[in-house]
């Protein structure tokens, strides 16, 4: 992989956050607003660039299967690292009450707003489809998984596969069912969805940098004695065994590159809003993902470089 491109998306990510960082001083950063970002990143930008992917890549019988075989690989990496993480506190802090915030910030990563935007620029459209996939695969564990291990009664409801049905996931859908059977909108709404999918990292990264400005230091203490395990986890062990694992599995190289990527993206910006809905500590997800996000601006080019470096990435 060029390695010039992979620290030019970092530092223009970077530069992105810290311009959110200096807007957020110009308007109060309150519920509204927050709800402002999540609608436009997750109700239009996110949907665009899933159709935007799919509509400027061939699909074929073949793309069908590899497609299946990367949301079940996003299933089971997003619970080995969950698995890790609560491993992890259950050995360092085994009096916690927070195991299982903790080993949910461990395997979810920002494979959203971060990691289908990065894979578009690193690899292609063929890179941010299935980033793409990846992510239905982490909505698939945040909203089955997740919810379960957040709830004091342990049991599945009708209202946690409602929450899974999400405008990403039937953007997913609907590129599928249109790409399977050969249909392709007109070319003003391929535009258009290109040009809205162009929203997705100015956006979501204006968002974090904003998100920034609004820590207060004594949230960041509260968290910070237990936020390595997340950080570590996500950023370093869980890529680094993957990497090893996925050598045993015959795939496309662009596809382990896209699967070996969002697994070390930074821990999922959704969580402060999971552990709000579900009586979690909701500074803790909101902290943990602001300075993950922050450490992962430097880890990703390292960790991309360590692992072609060590097994031909």
């Amino acid at each position: 992989m060029e390695f010039t491109v992979v620290f030019q998306s970092i530092t223009l990510i970077a530069m992105l956050i810290f311009i959110g960082a200096m807007l957020s001083k110009t308007f109060p950063m309150n519920q509204d607003t927050r709800q402002m970002f999540i609608s436009l990143i997750v109700n239009i930008a996110m949907p665009s660039i899933i159709l935007s992917s799919i509509f400027n890549v061939e699909i074929t019988k073949d793309s069908f299967k590899l497609i299946v075989i990367v949301f079940i690989l996003s299933i089971v990496i997003n619970i080995g690292g969950i698995a890790l993480g609560g491993l992890f506190t259950r050995i360092f802090y085994p009096k916690s009450t927070k195991k299982v915030e903790v080993a949910i910030l461990s395997g979810l990563g920002n494979t959203g707003y971060i990691g289908i935007p990065l894979c578009a620029v690193l690899i292609g459209p063929e890179g941010a489809l299935f980033a793409a996939i990846f992510d239905a695969g982490v909505d698939f564990t945040l909203w089955t998984v997740g919810v379960f291990l957040l709830q004091k009664e342990k049991k599945l409801t009708l209202n946690m596969f409602k929450s899974m049905i999400n405008v990403p996931m039937l953007a997913i859908v609907f590129g599928l069912i249109a790409a399977y059977f050969g249909y392709r909108p007109p070319i003003i709404f391929v535009e258009l969805i290109d040009r809205l999918a162009g929203l997705a990292v100015p956006m979501a990264m204006f968002y974090i940098g904003a998100t920034v400005m609004t820590l207060q230091r004594s949230k960041v203490n509260q968290s910070s004695t237990k936020m390595w395990i997340p950080i570590s986890v996500k950023l370093f062990i869980l890529p680094i065994v993957l990497a090893v694992m996925i050598n045993f599995v015959h795939l496309e190289k662009f596809v382990v590159q896209t699967v070996i990527i969002q697994s070390m993206m930074p821990t999922l910006a959704l969580s402060s809003i999971l552990f709000a809905k579900y009586s979690g500590d909701e500074d803790m997800g909101a902290v943990t993902t602001v300075v993950s996000t922050i450490a992962a601006l430097m880890t990703i080019p390292f960790m991309i470089y360590l692992i072609d470096l060590f097994f031909a990435f």
